[in-house]
């Protein structure tokens, strides 16, 4: 029974609603003054936390471009806005205009291993210890991300791969390519970096995304999995 008057969305408060709601039904399913009422977290004693929002975007005529430029003064002219909640806003509304400028960015297509060792290689090409990367990549070979998988040395016990794949079913990559360094400077794989490779291509195969290649990096070189014919 507790559990069911939990799901219940008329037994929620009304300031609870649109976390819960994010929970069950994810963020789409929110509202923008639902969105800014978790960013405020509480209304005014008379108010609640949405219907505040709601006043809020009234003033702006519902325009979150307009609402960005409102500063810390502007916003606390709303009863229920402290300076601590009208950062919070303005901090969202700034995190919301960078990733649109990062969007706006083209995403970088791979097209040989050459341009995985240029990417990779001032990561992690002259570091004093092996870290071993991720390449995340769309239908389209382009990068979506990159991401260290382990540091310290590479062994089985080190690659998650359900980690590896639960990253690539969030973002949507259909593939992804394998990347470490060598501190030593040697381009000969090891047992260890073969065993590693087999088991992730094998890996993706049952799940439908291809693992392309798996790069060793150098300070000034790179050996390719695929280029040397032994992926």
């Amino acid at each position: 029974m507790a559990e069911n008057s939990f799901f219940s969305i008329a037994n929620w408060s009304e300031d609870d609603k649109p976390r819960e709601k994010l929970m069950l039904k994810g963020k789409s399913a929110l509202s923008d003054a639902e969105l800014i009422a978790i960013l405020i977290g509480s209304g005014s004693r008379n108010e609640s936390a949405v219907d505040l929002s709601k006043r809020i975007l009234a003033s702006v005529d519902h325009n979150l471009n307009s609402l960005g430029k409102l500063s810390v003064s502007q916003l606390m002219q709303f009863k229920g806005i402290g300076e601590a909640k009208a950062i919070s806003i303005i901090a969202a509304m700034e995190l919301g205009r960078r990733r649109r400028a990062e969007e706006a960015v083209e995403l970088i297509k791979i097209t040989s291993s050459k341009m995985i060792f240029e990417i990779m290689q001032p990561l992690i090409g002259e570091l004093p210890h092996e870290e071993f990367w991720i390449v995340y990549l769309n239908n389209s070979n382009k990068i979506l991300s990159k991401s260290q998988l382990s540091k310290g040395g590479i062994t089985g016990t080190l690659v998650d791969v359900r980690l590896v794949f639960k990253n690539a079913f969030e973002m949507g990559a259909t593939a992804l390519i394998l990347c470490h360094n060598h501190p030593s400077g040697t381009l000969v794989p090891s047992d260890a970096d073969k065993q590693i490779t087999k088991k992730l291509k094998s890996a993706g195969e049952s799940l439908e995304i291809k693992v392309l290649d798996h790069l060793i990096v150098t300070e000034n070189n790179y050996f390719s999995f695929v280029d040397e014919g032994i992926f």
